[in-house]
């Protein structure tokens, strides 16, 4: 893959590499630009590749040498609206490469009833019509969110915030308490949060699995309703 676009528009072309790309396939991707050391394996690794390493060629060319994961890619760009931030990525979700795509989950469902997306399932038109982004405090993808340690969230609550940082989305909404609990506040409740989060106004909502029988779908529906309607 050669990009030489706005370092603002790489995640999206990434994303369809990552969908078209066999897990475990190594890639190689030249990037053109200034990028700060950093910045570039954070680009790389939020897009569901490893970021093996990378060597500089004539006229400020970057390649990076790449192994596609199986995990979900950001989809992610600038001009977002809102940032979802959900927990990590369940297995089938990262085969599907649909965000909440078990069965039984509800946040499709209650998006859709709110407004927030216009189409179902598809988290590309989200991002480039709705403005709706999409990423995930833990990329690694498991059986069960349960599975995950503690210094996962939080190294990724790292990795979500210099995102954020970086595109400044209106305001960033993480699918889930617990997960928020662990890695920024341990005393959050749901709602709007007294302190913003890379910068931007930050929001917790419950997480919409069907195995969360506190939240039901008419509280999940207000809770996005409330998201895109009383951005801060």
């Amino acid at each position: 893959m050669d990009y030489s676009g706005p370092h603002e528009d790489l995640p999206v072309a990434l994303t369809r590499l990552h969908r078209t790309t066999a897990v475990a396939t190594q890639v190689k991707i030249r990037v053109r630009g200034d990028w700060e050391p950093a910045a570039l394996p954070r680009v790389i690794e939020g897009a569901g590749f490893s970021f093996d390493g990378v060597t500089t060629s004539p006229r400020a060319r970057l390649d990076v040498a790449a192994t596609r994961l199986r995990t979900l890619p950001d989809t992610v760009g600038p001009a977002m609206k809102t940032l979802l931030v959900g927990l990590n990525p369940s297995e089938l979700s990262a085969d599907r490469g649909i965000p909440f795509a078990r069965p039984g989950n509800r946040f499709w469902p209650a998006a859709l009833a709110s407004g927030l997306v216009t189409r179902d399932r598809d988290p590309d038109h989200a991002l480039l019509v709705d403005r709706v982004g999409m990423t995930d405090l833990v990329k690694r993808a498991t059986a069960r969110a349960d599975q995950l340690a503690p210094d996962e969230y939080r190294a990724g609550a790292t990795r979500v915030e210099a995102l954020v940082v970086w595109l400044r989305p209106g305001s960033v909404c993480f699918v889930g308490l617990t997960g928020y609990r662990i890695a920024v506040d341990r005393t959050a409740t749901t709602g709007w949060q007294a302190q913003p989060f890379g910068g931007c106004p930050a929001y917790v909502m419950p997480n919409p699995s069907g195995i969360n029988a506190h939240a039901t779908p008419a509280i999940l529906v207000e809770h996005l309703r409330v998201l895109r309607r009383d951005r801060r």
